[in-house]
C-alpha cells in the first residue's frame, strides 16, 4: 500500500489530520535515561493513539540520548499499530549513494512509512527516497523557524530565464519527481502566504504544516489557505501542545477536534472549498518590491490633476531597482501575448524604460514620442522605425484619469499608427473613473490599486489606519 493511501485509511478511521509529534526533551525526561524516555513516549502514544492520524517522532532529540535513545526509537515502531503511519523528522539530505543509505537505515532496518528530507543537494539526492513506492516523502519548502527566509526566500533564475522564490522551485521539482505520487512538502503553519501560495500551484499536493501551537501557527488560518478542495491534502504536526500538556489525552482530542471543527465551518461560509483564487504569486512580489523599493508611499501628496491623495506612487524609481524592473517587465509581457500589435509605444517618461525593458524581453520593437517636437535634424516628434498603418500598445507606469493619455493618442494618430490600447503597472483611478471608463482606449493593468492595498494588508506592512484612509480616497 501507497503511503498516502494508509494515511488516508488513517484519517478516516479517527476523523484526523492530527500528526503527533514526539519530541522528548532532555529537560521532560526523569533522570535523563533510556528507561524513563521509553516510558514517557509509550505514555504519550497509548493516551492519544484515539486522536492521531499519524506519529511523527524527531530523530534528533533520541540520538540525544546516544545509542540507547536509538534503541528506545526501535520500541516506538514496535509500539505503534501498523495502520498508524509512522512519519520520522530526520531531515537528511545527501549525495544520491549516501542518500541510498539513509533511505535503506530508515525504510528498511528502522521500518518508518515516511521521513521528511532536505532537498539543497537535488534531485539525485531525493530520488532514493522517492524511487520506494510504498513510501511518504516530505521535503523542506517553507519551513516555519523566522531564519527560513534567510535562504528560501531568495530569487532564482532558471536556464529559460524564469524567475522563481527558491522555496517555489522546491514546489515544482516535487511535482516533477512524484512520479509515484509519494511526495509532500514541509510548509510551516507560520507561513501562511507561502501556503496559500504553493496551494494555488500545487493543488493535489499534501502538505507537513509544523509551527501551530508554541511557534504562533493558527490551524483556522492554516487550513484555510492550505486545505484541498476533498478536505484532505494537510497533516499538521503538533508536538509541545500535546506532549507536555498535564493531559495529553485531552489536548490531542481537543486539536483533533478543533481542526475538524474549523473545517466543517469553512466549509459551510464558502470560504474553504470555494475560496477565491490567491493573487498571482508574481503580482504579490511586484506589489511588495514597490513598498520596498519606495515606489508606493502614503502620507499627502499633490497629483498632477491638483487632487490631495493619502496614497502616492512613483514608478520612475524602478530604474534603479533592475531585478525589480525585470519582474515588472515580466508581468507587462504575460498580458501582451495576449494581444497583436507591431510596436510598443514607451510613453515618457516613467513608461519608457518599463517599455524598453519589455522589449528587450519578449523581442518587440519600441518607439517612443518626443515631449517636445526637435528644430534640427529630422524634427520628429516620434523616434523609431515604423510605418503609417502599424498598430500600437502604449506601455506606461500608472493610470490616474487617463487625460494624460489622450495627449499621446493624437500624436500617434497624426503619425498614421492604429492605437486603442494601453498597458500600465498599476490603475489607481477612484472607483468613480473606473466606472466612467474611456472612449478612447482599452485599459489593461498588471496590478489595479485595490489588489495592491488588499495585498499589504495580507503582508501586515500598512497600518489598518492608512490602508483604511487610502481606500475611503479612492472611493470618495
Amino acid at each position: 500500500m501507497k503511503f498516502f493511501d494508509k494515511l488516508i485509511d488513517r484519517i478516516h478511521e479517527v476523523d484526523s489530520l492530527l500528526c503527533i509529534g514526539i519530541d522528548p526533551r532532555l529537560e521532560d525526561i526523569k533522570n535523563k535515561s533510556a528507561k524513563s524516555l521509553e516510558d514517557y513516549c509509550l505514555q504519550l502514544i497509548e493516551t492519544t493513539m484515539a486522536y492521531a492520524a499519524s506519529y511523527k517522532p524527531n530523530i534528533a532529540f533520541f540520538e540525544a540520548f546516544g545509542w540507547e535513545g536509538i534503541k528506545v526509537l526501535y520500541k516506538i515502531r514496535e509500539f505503534i499499530p501498523d495502520q498508524i503511519p509512522i512519519l520520522l523528522d530526520a531531515k537528511r539530505g545527501d549525495i544520491s549513494s549516501t542518500a541510498n543509505s539513509y533511505a535503506i537505515a530508515y525504510f528498511d532496518e528502522l521500518g518508518v512509512d515516511a521521513i521528511t528530507i532536505n532537498p539543497y543537494l537535488g534531485r539525485d539526492a531525493i530520488q532514493p527516497f522517492a524511487n520506494r513506492e510504498d513510501k511518504g516523502v516530505f521535503l523542506l519548502c517553507k519551513t516555519s523557524n523566522p531564519g527560513s527566509s534567510d535562504m528560501q526566500d531568495l530569487m532564482v533564475i532558471n536556464n529559460t530565464g524564469r524567475r522563481d522564490v527558491l522555496y517555489e522551485r522546491v514546489g515544482f521539482l516535487a511535482q516533477e519527481l512524484n512520479i509515484n505520487e509519494n511526495i509532500g512538502l514541509v510548509i510551516g503553519a507560520t507561513q501562511i502566504g507561502a501556503l496559500q501560495m504553493m496551494r494555488e500551484l500545487l493543488p493535489e499536493m499534501w502538505f507537513l504544516t509544523p509551527g501551530v501551537g508554541a511557534q504562533g501557527g493558527s490551524v483556522e488560518k492554516t487550513i484555510t489557505a492550505a486545505i484541498r478542495k476533498d478536505g484532505l491534502g494537510i497533516l499538521i504536526p503538533i508536538s509541545r501542545g500535546i506532549s507536555q500538556s498535564s493531559e495529553p489525552a485531552q489536548s490531542a482530542k481537543y486539536y483533533r477536534d478543533l481542526i475538524n471543527t474549523t473545517i466543517n465551518e469553512s466549509g459551510e461560509k464558502n470560504n474553504l472549498l470555494d475560496r477565491p483564487k490567491v493573487l498571482n504569486r508574481l503580482k504579490k512580489r511586484i506589489a511588495i518590491g514597490l513598498f520596498d523599493t519606495g515606489c508606493i508611499k502614503f502620507g499627502k501628496y499633490k497629483l498632477k490633476s491638483g487632487d490631495l491623495s493619502p496614497i502616492y506612487i512613483d514608478l520612475r524609481r524602478l530604474t534603479s531597482f533592475p531585478d525589480k524592473l525585470y519582474e515588472v517587465a515580466s508581468a507587462y509581457i504575460g498580458i501582451l501575448k495576449k494581444m497583436e500589435f507591431d510596436h510598443l509605444v514607451g510613453i515618457p517618461y516613467a513608461g519608457l524604460p518599463i517599455a524598453t525593458a519589455i522589449g528587450l524581453q519578449g523581442n518587440w520593437s519600441v518607439i517612443y514620442p518626443r515631449k517636445e517636437s526637435k528644430d534640427y535634424g529630422t524634427k520628429a516628434t516620434l523616434e523609431g522605425v515604423f510605418k503609417r498603418g502599424d498598430r500600437v500598445v502604449m506601455i506606461d507606469d500608472l493610470i490616474t484619469t487617463g487625460e494624460s493619455k489622450n495627449e499621446v493618442i493624437i500624436k500617434l494618430k497624426n503619425e498614421g499608427l492604429r492605437v486603442d490600447r494601453v498597458v500600465v503597472l498599476v490603475d489607481r483611478r477612484k472607483s468613480k473613473d473606473i466606472k466612467k471608463g474611456n472612449a478612447e482606449y482599452s485599459i489593461s493593468s498588471v496590478l489595479n490599486i485595490w489588489e495592491v492595498l488588499k495585498i499589504f494588508e495580507d503582508a501586515g506592512i500598512v497600518s489598518d489606519e492608512q490602508l483604511e484612509v487610502v481606500r475611503k480616497y479612492l472611493n470618495s
